[in-house]
C-alpha cells in the first residue's frame, strides 16, 4: 500500500512537469517531491534533502529548477523579512501565518478581504495576501 501511495505520487509529480513543458530529469523529480512531502523549506533544506537521495545536487541547479518551477507556476515563492525565503507546490490559493522569532510558515486558510472603497483610487486589485505574525509554539515555550 505504501509503495502504491509513493508511485502515484511520483507519477502526479512527472504528470506535472509534463504539464508544464518541462522535461522530466530525476533532479528536478527529486526537487519537487521533497517540496511535495514538506512544503516551506529554503534552497538550503531542498538541496539537503534531495542531495541524500540523488547523492549530488548543488544549490545552483536547485536555484535554477526553482527559478524554472516558479516562471511555469509549479512552485510559489515566500519571502521572510529577516530568514530565507522558503518555496512550496502550488496549490489553492491560501494566506501564510510567519513566526518572527525563528522564520517558521504554516498555511492559513483564510476568507480573503474585499478590497477597501477608499483610498485606492486607479488601482487594480490582482490578489490579496494576508500574512499573520505572531511566535510559533516552539518560540513561546522556549
Amino acid at each position: 500500500m505504501v509503495r502504491e501511495t509513493a508511485t502515484s505520487e511520483r507519477d502526479a509529480v512527472i504528470q506535472r512537469l509534463r504539464d508544464v513543458g518541462l522535461r522530466v530529469t530525476g533532479p528536478r523529480l527529486e526537487v519537487l517531491q521533497v517540496l511535495s512531502a514538506s512544503g516551506h523549506l529554503d534552497v538550503e533544506a531542498i538541496t539537503a534533502a534531495a542531495r541524500d537521495r540523488l547523492g549530488t545536487l548543488t544549490s545552483q541547479a536547485v536555484y535554477d529548477m526553482l527559478r524554472h518551477f516558479l516562471d511555469t507556476g509549479l512552485v510559489t515563492k515566500f519571502e521572510r523579512p529577516g530568514f530565507p525565503a522558503v518555496f512550496e507546490i502550488a496549490e489553492q490559493p491560501h494566506h501564510h501565518a510567519l513566526c518572527t522569532g525563528c522564520g517558521r510558515v504554516e498555511n492559513v486558510e483564510y476568507e480573503d478581504p474585499v478590497p477597501p472603497k477608499k483610498g485606492l483610487r486607479g488601482w487594480q486589485m490582482n490578489d490579496t495576501e494576508i500574512i499573520m505574525k505572531g511566535r510559533c509554539p516552539d518560540c513561546r515555550k522556549a
